[in-house]
């Protein structure tokens, strides 16, 4: 009977989390994720504190500081980060090509005005795992040491 009971009581649990985590979700929409830089940027509709009547937008930013990550993330032998420079604006950033079709012609555009391809370089904090990054290595091969490139990152560089 009390194994019955404790059970019927994780399970309930286990519900109110998984529907109040699914609830959350729900409500908060992704305005901008940048993996390269550990940041996500979401917003939602409240209920103001002062006015409850009234319908205010939250935004909520998360950043994630990687540990022990590398000035250069492609040099292994590099120093340690020590300064993470985040821009709103920059975090907020569309620069990627969308395709659109407007009067029946398919037509190339990105989400952000402010794109300047030869200006704009993006600094990384950890590893963009769709990307392939790869560094040189010493490689001792029949007594002879000769420099070979390596995948940092191989899911991304090897298909399977």
């Amino acid at each position: 009977m009390k194994s019955h009971l404790l059970f019927w009581g994780v399970l309930t649990i286990f519900l109110k989390a998984v529907l109040v985590t699914a609830q959350d979700e729900d409500e908060s929409i992704v305005l901008a994720e940048n993996k390269c830089q550990c940041t996500r940027v979401t917003s939602r509709i409240v209920p103001s504190p002062e006015d409850p009547s009234v319908d205010i937008v939250e935004r909520n930013i998360r950043i994630v500081v990687p540990l022990n990550t590398r000035e250069n993330i492609s040099d292994p032998t590099s120093p340690l980060r020590t300064k993470f420079v985040y821009y709103l604006s920059d975090l907020c950033k569309k620069c990627d090509p969308v395709e659109l079709e407007l009067d029946n012609q398919v037509v190339t555009a990105t989400q952000s005005n402010i794109c300047d391809e030869d200006s704009y370089m993006e600094t990384c904090y950890t590893y963009d795992r769709n990307k392939c990054y790869t560094t040189m290595v010493p490689l001792m091969y029949k007594g002879e040491i000769k420099m070979v490139e390596t995948a940092l990152t191989p899911d991304s560089c090897y298909p399977d």
